[in-house]
This record gives C-alpha cells, sequence and structure tokens, in this order.
C-alpha cells in the first residue's frame, strides 16, 4: 500500500479577497499542496499560524492594521519561517520586497500590472515551484548570511586582467550584498546575473551601491566593462561579455529564455568561457534550479578557476549543488570565505581593514 506524501502546508495572507481567493484556487489545484487557511491581516494571521502551523506563508506588503514589512520582521525574529512575500511589479513595490528579503522572506512573486486573475493564472507552475522551495528552504542560512560581520578587505596592487563572474537565483540578494561589501573599490570587474524581473534589478542595483565600495549598477548595452564597477544583469535581458578590440564590453539580449530564465545564468558564463577563458572566475551562489551548471563548466574546461557557495550557508543549494554534481567547480566555500577567496584569486594578497 503506497504511502501519502504530507501535502505542503500553506497560510495566504492578503487584504485583498480576489487575490486571497486566487492563490486559494491555484495553490490547492496541485496536489502536494493545500491551502490551511488565509488571513486578511497580520493580526487573524498571527492567531492562524499558532492554529495550524503552516510550512509555508504568503505575505502582502501593504496591508491594514499592521504593515506587511512590520509583520515579517516580528515573525523571523519571534518564529521563523518560510515566507513568499507577493509584491507589485513597480519601482516603489521592488525597493519594499528587496527590504522584505533583507529581513529574510526566502522569495517573492509579482502581482500582474493589469489583468490580475489571468495573470497571476498564467503563472501558477512557478507559485507551485516557489512555495515547494521555500517549504524546503534553509531559513539557518539566511541567518547565518543576515548576521554576517561588515568587514573591508584590501588589495595593495591592480589587477585589470581579470574579470569575476557571479550567479544566484532564490537567497541571492542577500548572498550577493554578503559577498561584495567586503570587497575593494580596486577590484577587477564583476558581472552579476540574479533571477529578477525588470524593476527589481535596478533597484537592487542602487542599494548595492550605496553599501559597497565598488561601484554597482545595472549593465547597460555596449557598456565597457572596467575594473572597481559591477554589471548586474537587467531583469527580461540576458547579459553577456563580449570583445572589442582590447576592450572587454557588456552585451545585453531579449534572446529566448534558457533554463526558464532571462536573463541566465548560463548565458553569461557560458559568454565568459568563450570570450575571457582563463581570466575569467566564477562564482554559483544560492538559489533554485540548475541554471548556471553548464556555463561553468565551460568557464572550468576553458581554464577558468570556479567556487560554489556550500550547503550550510545557502538559502537554497540546487544551483551550487548542480554545478558541483557537474564537475564545474573547483571549490566550494562558505558564504563568508569568497570574498578573500576571490582576493587571492586574483593574485593579490589581503589587507584587513
Amino acid at each position: 500500500m503506497a504511502i501519502l506524501e504530507t501535502k505542503i502546508k500553506v497560510l495566504v495572507v492578503d487584504d485583498s479577497a480576489l487575490i486571497r481567493q486566487l492563490l486559494t484556487e491555484i495553490i490547492n489545484s496541485y496536489a502536494d499542496l493545500t491551502v490551511v487557511a488565509t488571513a486578511p491581516d497580520p493580526l487573524v494571521a498571527r492567531e492562524l499560524i499558532k492554529l495550524h502551523n503552516p510550512d509555508v506563508l504568503t505575505l502582502d506588503v501593504e496591508m491594514p492594521k499592521m504593515d506587511g514589512l512590520d509583520f515579517l520582521e516580528r515573525l523571523m525574529r519571534l518564529r521563523p519561517m518560510p515566507v513568499l512575500m507577493v509584491s507589485s511589479l513597480t519601482e516603489q513595490g521592488s525597493d519594499v520586497t528587496l527590504r522584505a528579503l533583507e529581513l529574510g522572506a526566502v522569495d517573492f512573486i509579482a502581482k500582474p500590472k493589469l489583468d490580475i486573475v489571468s495573470g497571476l493564472k498564467s503563472y501558477a507552475d512557478l507559485i507551485a515551484d516557489k512555495l515547494r522551495m521555500c517549504a524546503k528552504a534553509n531559513i539557518r542560512g539566511f541567518a547565518q548570511t543576515a548576521s554576517l560581520p561588515l568587514q573591508r578587505l584590501s588589495l595593495p596592487l591592480n589587477s585589470t586582467e581579470k574579470i569575476i563572474f557571479v550567479g544566484a537565483s532564490t537567497g541571492g540578494t542577500e548572498a550577493i550584498k554578503a559577498l561584495l561589501t567586503p570587497l575593494p573599490p580596486d577590484m577587477p570587474a564583476i558581472m552579476i546575473t540574479q533571477h529578477m524581473p525588470e524593476h527589481f534589478t535596478r533597484t537592487f542595483a542602487e542599494r548595492l551601491n550605496t553599501l559597497c565600495q565598488l561601484r554597482v549598477m545595472e549593465a547597460e548595452h555596449r557598456q565597457r566593462v572596467l575594473p572597481g564597477h559591477v554589471y548586474i544583469a537587467p531583469g527580461n535581458a540576458h547579459l553577456e561579455v563580449v570583445r572589442s578590440g582590447a576592450n572587454y564590453l557588456t552585451s545585453l539580449s531579449d534572446a529566448p529564455l534558457v533554463n526558464r530564465h532571462r536573463p541566465s545564468v548560463d548565458v553569461l558564463f557560458s559568454s565568459a568561457a568563450k570570450v575571457v577563458g582563463g581570466n575569467a572566475i566564477g562564482v554559483i551562489l544560492t538559489g533554485m534550479g540548475k541554471d548556471g551548471a553548464i556555463g561553468m563548466k565551460a568557464m572550468k574546461d576553458s581554464g577558468a578557476v570556479t567556487f560554489a557557495q556550500d550547503e550550510k550557508s545557502c538559502v537554497v543549494f540546487g544551483m551550487p549543488k548542480e554545478a558541483i554534481a557537474a564537475g564545474a567547480v573547483n571549490q566550494v566555500l562558505p558564504l563568508n570565505a569568497l570574498p578573500e577567496k576571490l582576493i587571492e584569486s586574483v593574485g593579490q594578497r589581503i589587507n584587513r581593514v
């Protein structure tokens, strides 16, 4: 007799009755997911959490009685649990969503701008995948990332030959912040693909630019790739590195999705293997899925040095695990060891500041 798997229990928190109904219909249509309750505000949600002990919470940001961010902050402090944010696809929504990720939300789904009903239903599979991923997420991995002490490292000499390539997905916004903030302003150029929608990547880059010694920006088409600069792939555009004479340039395209993503880590890493070769350094961070494994293997085969974030410090170990399984990784390291390792890999000694 087959043993039935326990369903993932979801609590939906949203002040919109329509959104609560839609999410309930979508989630309950999957055999392994079930909505145990819905709440119109955080105060009701608090009682329902005690009653139902859900595996995952979906949480709207703008709600009556208590702001979603205030509730999230209290929740992660008093009863840490996986949270999937429901956000609006706007500049303001992206800023609030990034703050939610900083507070401990595992991931987010974006409300469509126009037709909410057909829009949400059109990516029902994505919602289901994210809920499954959230249920398995390493909340302790986030706590370790958030508690990393801010340190500054320095390079006594400049190294312009190399370029660092970084790929990340779920949990990546905080991991990238932890990776970049210790790095000195005279690092080689860094190119990053983080799975995010439009609007969110620009806000993410602007936030990082206020925290880092490096200059961080959302990449534009045909920019010269310069030391001391970080280029983040825009949402809905693949980022590649190309060569023009003696210079490296960025290249953006709306080519088809790769591994269900645009931007795709595989696209960035594959261009690094082809164009930069042994002068490239690859880093794959926390994330759901397998994007980046094939591209990182090509980087390693072309002579690049490659690193993966270890399972203990990952929120989701999917992408690093796939890259390791593909034989694409030279070394697996905890997140807090990666900044120093990058400095060593560009051929410089470390000065602590």
